[in-house]
């Protein structure tokens, strides 16, 4: 009597709340793609946070410490310890909002910029692999998807 091997197990059943729950999947994604890339940002010397941080900053725009919180995903109290030690590395500086001398903006300095510069060509590189064998089409529209649903989390935290 012959025996048939039985199935491969299947590590994912298709029938599972979590396998079409938007929120999951987002976090999934945002892991795996992270996890990928978290060897070149410790080889460069910094964290999650601070390359986040270091990246965020990196157009030249300062921000406050509640905008740049809610950039890089942070507690108000963990930023300001971060930005306190990043200060203390040289990373940033912080200095009056030209616009308003009441608030203090968080800018990169050209420490920080050199820091991450290496990084971001890295993360771009990084992106672009992930991304391979999707049509230009397809990358757009997942990003202007993204940004919309980041927009309108915005609103309702506002």
């Amino acid at each position: 009597m012959s025996r048939t091997p039985p199935a491969p197990a299947c590590r994912l059943p298709p029938d599972r709340f979590i396998d079409g729950y938007l929120s999951y999947l987002l976090a999934r994604a945002s892991h795996t793609v992270y996890r990928e890339f978290h060897a070149q940002v410790r080889a460069a010397g910094l964290g999650p946070l601070e390359w986040r941080l270091l990246a965020t900053l990196s157009d030249g725009d300062g921000l406050t410490i509640g905008e740049l919180a809610r950039e890089i995903l942070a507690q108000q109290p963990t930023l300001t310890k971060l930005v306190q030690r990043m200060e203390k590395a040289g990373w940033v500086q912080r200095g009056a909002d030209p616009a308003d001398a009441r608030r203090t903006l968080v800018f990169e300095t050209k420490q920080g910029r050199a820091t991450v510069a290496a990084l971001l060509a890295q993360a771009k590189v990084h992106e672009d692999a992930l991304l391979q064998g999707f049509s230009e089409r397809d990358v757009t529209a997942l990003k202007k998807i993204l940004r919309t649903l980041i927009s309108r989390g915005d609103r309702q935290e506002g």
